[in-house]
């Protein structure tokens, strides 16, 4: 296979899903809130509801804390590369943000708690999140080459 290669791993991938899900579901349970990324930065960020922003802050340091949990059980970091300069990073992270804020949400509060909830609006983003992350797989690696 030519180009960026992408390592499938079942088990660490059904390993995080189940994370993700608890996590969602222990937000829910405990504070009643529907676990979003960038709805949680950005609440922890801009203020808003008073008392929010230490389990903000706590879901934050914890994703961010999850490697070095890795590193403590493993004795080494998750290998992370990306195959791509800094500012197409930076103009990515940009794009994203832009579909963040027209599409209500981001993939992890729309595809895991949204669906869950059986949201019409949440399938429909989710959807749309899949059927153009297939589409720019499909172009960057059979139609640029990349």
């Amino acid at each position: 296979m030519t180009g960026t290669e992408t390592e499938f791993t079942p088990l660490m991938s059904f390993a995080g899903g189940v994370l993700i899900g608890l996590s969602a579901v222990l937000l829910m349970f405990f504070q009643g809130r529907i676990m979003g990324a960038t709805g949680i930065l950005s609440g922890l960020i801009t203020g808003g509801v008073p008392g929010d922003k230490i389990w903000r802050a706590a879901m934050v340091v914890g994703m961010i804390a999850g490697p070095l949990l890795v590193l403590g059980l493993t004795g080494q970091m998750p290998a992370v590369e990306v195959p791509i300069s800094l500012p197409m990073i930076l103009i990515g992270g940009f794009i994203v943000g832009i579909g963040v804020t027209f599409g209500s949400g981001c993939t992890s509060g729309h595809g895991v708690c949204g669906l869950a909830r059986l949201s019409p609006r949440s399938f429909v983003a989710t959807l749309t999140f899949m059927v153009v992350a297939f589409a720019t797989v499909y172009v960057l690696r059979h139609v640029i080459g990349a």
